[in-house]
């Protein structure tokens, strides 16, 4: 079941807060698009068939949908809750260039993607939807749409190599780094786990992210901070203890370096002011 709420919205486009509280393994029954879509997953992963291609759903990858694709969803990791940008024909041809159908529907969301996400959501509480809603929406809607171009070509011989293809080989990484799987405490064992070679793990991760695995592992803790330093946690020790970092100096290079801001400046970024803040306007 699925239930959405307005958060916002401006000339040529809805902001909604999505959540869907299904939990099967299973198909969904095919349903077929009306409208274009960018679609983040703020929490919980899912998966998304569409037009006959597969792709796992969570915060580290969202999705474009458009008019006339045929879609069916599974949810065996239990529910989700997702921010559902809704665009007119006229404005997502404005942001995309006329370029039509993306090479590919997902599109990988680093820090600085999900950190403009999270300051789209403060700014559908703003007021001001014709300047500062949608001045939060352009940036993040067309640094998406140029992440849709087809991975680079396999290297020559690649095809004949035994074994799953790499898009799968990362995708079940990424389930097993998401679900906090006790294989994925290194790239060793990772690697073992999935019954792949150290090196082409690796190597899956770079050709279809465009980043290293360590990047993403990465990404997926820096992501798990944030929502604890949105939430208003205090400690910067305590954090750095809960996520796996060495130390509060650790977690605060890997965060400046994914987010381009200390965890203590993130923290005043993304959490609303209280009286006598002196950062209050």
């Amino acid at each position: 079941m699925r239930t959405g709420v307005r958060l916002g919205g401006g000339p040529g486009f809805t902001v909604d807060a999505v959540t869907c509280v299904d939990d099967h393994r299973g198909w969904s029954p095919a349903e077929v698009g009306s409208a274009y879509l960018l679609v983040l997953v703020r929490r919980g992963r899912f998966r998304r068939m569409a037009d006959g291609r597969g792709a796992l759903a969570d915060p580290t990858m969202a999705y474009l949908a458009l008019p006339g694709e045929e879609e069916r969803f599974a949810h065996p990791a239990g529910g989700d809750v997702c921010t559902s940008l809704r665009l007119s024909p006229r404005l997502w041809r404005v942001l995309t260039g006329e370029r039509g159908r993306p090479a590919r529907p997902t599109v990988y969301v680093d820090t600085r993607l999900d950190l403009a996400h999270r300051r789209l959501l403060a700014a559908t509480r703003s007021g001001d939807p014709a300047y500062e809603l949608t001045e939060a929406l352009l940036p993040l809607v067309a640094t998406a749409v140029s992440r849709t171009a087809p991975p680079p070509p396999a290297p020559r011989g690649a095809g004949s190599r035994p074994g799953p293809p790499a898009g799968a080989v990362v995708e079940a990484a990424r389930e097993a780094i998401a679900s906090g799987h006790e294989a994925a405490a290194g790239l060793l064992s990772l690697a073992e786990f999935l019954a792949v070679s150290p090196y082409r793990l690796s190597r899956a991760f770079t050709r279809e992210l465009g980043v290293s695995l360590t990047c993403y592992r990465n990404r997926v803790r820096v992501g798990r901070a944030l929502d604890r330093l949105e939430a208003g946690e205090e400690s910067l020790a305590r954090l750095a203890a809960d996520l796996g970092f060495a130390d509060q100096a650790h977690l605060t290079r890997t965060v400046r370096h994914h987010a381009g801001h200390t965890p203590a400046a993130l923290r005043r970024l993304l959490t609303p002011p209280r009286a006598g803040d002196p950062w209050r306007a």
